[in-house]
């Protein structure tokens, strides 16, 4: 066997492997960010605050083939003192907003809990 045949025979379990302990930790850190995030979330204040609509956008992804799609809904509140920030919601509550509404935001870190209209 030449040099070639002995390099491709013992570098594929090596680049196998290699690829195999990306995939894994791509997925450990997925998990461990998520974990860090739903703790912060836990542990910030439940706050309550006068509140603007500002801008709604969807992002679908997926729907290829046999796969279903997924879509994501985000909503922009702009707060009295110009500072703003988007939140993920659930389908019905996004369809439940309109653009420019006013009222009280509840929310906890990263995490919606409800837009009461005034």
């Amino acid at each position: 066997m030449d040099n070639f045949g002995l390099f491709f025979a013992g570098g594929i379990p090596i680049f196998v492997g290699a690829i195999f302990l990306l995939v894994f930790g791509i997925i450990i850190f997925t998990i461990i960010k998520n974990l860090s995030q739903w703790s912060k979330n836990n542990n910030s204040p439940k706050l309550s605050v006068p509140a603007q609509v500002v801008t709604k956008r969807s992002k679908t992804s997926g729907g290829s083939g046999d796969r279903s799609a997924s879509t994501f809904y985000y909503v922009t509140f702009q707060f009295n003192s110009g500072d703003r920030l988007e939140l993920h919601l659930s389908g019905s509550d996004y369809g439940m907003l309109a653009e420019d509404d006013l009222g009280v935001l509840t929310f906890q870190g990263t995490r919606y809990h409800s837009f009461e209209r005034k």
